[in-house]
């Protein structure tokens, strides 16, 4: 059986916790941020946990 490859376009989106968890950056945060208030920059600047019904499918982008 040859090796199965990680995806390369979600080892850039996701990464995992030590506990397993599945984390994803917010979207609205990458451009345009002249004009959104900070309050609203620091709270996108958080990550988030992905939800549990994509994490079998990230996983599996994943090669875990």
């Amino acid at each position: 059986m040859p090796k199965n490859k990680t995806h390369s376009g979600a080892k850039k989106r996701f990464r995992v916790t030590g506990s397993g968890k599945i984390m994803r950056e917010q979207t609205g945060i990458r451009h345009l941020n002249e004009h959104k208030t900070s309050t609203r920059k620091r709270r996108l600047s958080s990550d988030q946990v992905v939800d549990s019904a994509d994490v079998r499918k990230i996983k599996k982008l994943l090669g875990r």
